[in-house]
């Protein structure tokens, strides 16, 4: 929907010029069971069969999750409490005709999962992601919504969301997209804000926190929260238009969840097992910068492949090494340009990226493009068969983090002045300000527009439409970072060893050209012994591979099935780098680092 429509719909709800509403109501009064009980009310029907129906997918996420399996006790009437007819055409439907113009339904809900996907209820709180809590009848998609949460007095539960309050523990929405595209967390959290300006406007920025730590920590928290949300402005020179003036950060650090970050509209889930105690405070803060860019970055520089949002079947789109991968090169960049993490810190962390992408198989077979296109397969996706996708797929998240990258510092050694950032606003100011859903196409167009046909065209020819390597060790090399490898280190499977009772099982399917792959074990082989060398933990492993070399052969022992064979393998040079600032780099060097990693 554009933003002056959205605006509109948003004053009509908000002033009750809309008369009819789909209105739902919901209590929790067998949370400890982890079911929540809610009424909808679907008036006004002007056809004589209406279809109801549980959502199959979840803004943020492109695989289907098929949320209708945790509802039952399901029951249908008109207004007057008489049964209509119901069929069910497939699972996730509900056909109802012999109505009087309005329905009334009533379900059960079991929630157990808290993510950015599902919904979780217990008494620690309703962690409530819309689509997979409340039915919905796909006809109705332009009429406002109206939630009233029966909240745990009890329990102190309090309503953190992006939905627009209107008094008693009602919210509303102007319609459906926005509806599904806001999370809820009721609990007993604390919440913290401060406010930021940008351009004529002023937005407030509040993070509900749901913990068990300290004050002391959820304080200290709150401060690195503030920086990114400062620095990730300096992005894109202002704030997006946050709805009703405010944004807002749903964090959820529980044991009881399940780790997760899911970008919205004017919000964002965050969850984790980990506490705000050192370690988890230094790992949670990545997912806030990720999530918060996403605010520009897919909110409103949004794809039109996902523009609207289908939540009757999977979501591809063949732009996400931009819209996540692009957002996943910034996550880390902002940690570093808001003093959280050192210059030292964030370009060693840059060689795990490197190593997963650009060794891995799977570029002989899809181009970021087609990487995309995967995440129907891959995102929170669940299968019963094995899948290859060691060999075959390349996060589009890591994928694009590393293209985004080598685009950076291929402007900036182009010509002065070009930047990754400024390529960003540009985009910005062309389809994410203007909400003008954006295709692969145009993000060439704009990046021709920004630094000229022949560098835009190169870059795209060799790296998005196919499946080059960027030349990274001249890039770095310029800005002062060195790109090294151990020559003496050897490669085994590419994939890690898993013990179990003093026995070494190749965990996955070998990563082709690795030796093990080469010499034909596979997934599940049990490795006896190399040479003589028994294997049994992972100490002993990595001990025994560093007595050889590169090109040696040895005679490997492993168990298939119950049965012993012994075969011989070469070993090959390890193909991973490391990446590390160099101590004598130029000052021109220096210099360009600085103008790169520093705070704007």
């Amino acid at each position: 929907m554009k933003l002056v429509q959205l605006l509109i719909v948003i004053l009509c709800v908000q002033f009750n010029f809309s008369q009819s509403k789909n209105q739902y109501r919901i209590s929790f009064e067998n949370a400890v069971h982890h079911e929540a009980k809610i009424q909808a009310t679907f008036s006004d029907l002007k056809t004589a069969t209406i279809s109801l129906r549980m959502s199959r997918t979840s803004p943020g996420r492109y695989a289907l999750h098929e949320f209708a399996k945790n509802v039952y006790d399901v029951t249908i009437t008109d207004s007057q409490g008489k049964k209509v007819m119901v069929t069910r055409p497939n699972p996730h439907q509900w056909d109802v005709s012999g109505h009087d113009g309005t329905i009334k339904v009533s379900y059960t809900l079991f929630a157990d999962r808290g993510d950015g996907t599902y919904s979780q209820i217990d008494e620690t709180h309703a962690h409530l992601n819309i689509p997979a809590t409340f039915m919905f009848a796909p006809t109705l998609k332009d009429r406002a919504v109206e939630v009233t949460f029966n909240t745990r007095k009890d329990l102190n539960w309090k309503i953190a969301t992006q939905l627009f309050p209107v008094g008693n523990h009602k919210y509303t929405a102007p319609n459906l997209q926005y509806f599904m595209d806001s999370p809820v967390e009721i609990s007993n959290h604390s919440l913290k804000a401060f406010t930021v300006k940008s351009e004529d406007s002023e937005y407030t920025i509040q993070f509900a926190l749901h913990h068990l730590g300290t004050e002391e920590e959820a304080n200290t928290y709150f401060e690195k929260v503030k920086k990114i949300v400062l620095q990730e402005k300096e992005v894109f020179g202002e704030y997006p238009k946050f709805d009703n003036g405010t944004y807002t950060f749903l964090a959820c650090y529980m044991p009881n969840v399940s780790g997760d970050g899911m970008e919205h509209r004017n919000s964002t889930i965050l969850t984790s097992t980990r506490s705000l105690a050192k370690e988890g405070m230094d790992r949670n803060i990545g997912t806030v910068s990720h999530e918060f860019f996403h605010a520009w970055n897919v909110e409103r520089i949004r794809p039109k492949t996902l523009e609207p949002f289908d939540f009757e079947a999977a979501n591809m789109s063949g732009e996400l090494w931009f819209a996540e991968g692009f957002t996943s090169y910034y996550t880390g960049l902002i940690l570093c340009r808001a003093g959280i993490i050192s210059q030292e810190k964030y370009i060693e962390g840059l060689a795990r990226s490197y190593n997963y992408v650009w060794n891995s198989p799977a570029r002989a077979y899809f181009n970021p493009t087609e990487m995309s296109y995967q995440a129907p397969f891959v995102d929170a996706a669940t299968s019963v068969d094995p899948v290859n996708r060691g060999n075959t797929f390349i996060s589009y998240y890591s994928y694009g983090s590393m293209l985004g990258l080598a685009l950076d510092l291929s402007l900036r050694n182009y010509k002065d002045h070009l930047t990754l950032d400024d390529y960003m606003k540009l985009v910005w100011q062309k389809y994410g300000k203007t909400e003008v859903p954006y295709t692969e196409e145009h993000l060439l167009t704009t990046l021709q527009e920004y630094a000229g046909e022949s560098f835009a065209n190169e870059f795209f020819t060799k790296y998005i439409n196919n499946s080059q390597v960027p030349d990274y060790k001249t890039l770095f090399a310029s800005f002062g970072i060195s790109v090294v490898n151990n020559p003496k280190k050897v490669y085994f499977a590419g994939v890690p060893i898993k013990y179990e009772n003093n026995n070494a099982f190749i965990s996955d399917y070998p990563k082709k050209e690795s030796p093990a792959y080469i010499t034909g074990l596979d997934k599940d082989d049990v490795i006896l012994t190399i040479d003589k060398d028994a294997i049994t933990d992972e100490k002993q492993l990595a001990e025994i591979l560093k007595k050889y070399t590169p090109g040696e052969k040895v005679t490997i022992t492993y168990k298939r099935l119950g049965k012993e064979v012994k075969t011989e393998m070469t070993f090959t040079a390890h193909p991973d780098v490391e990446t590390k600032l160099l101590q004598n780099a130029s000052k021109e060097a220096i210099n360009k680092r600085e103008n790169w990693l520093k705070a704007k």
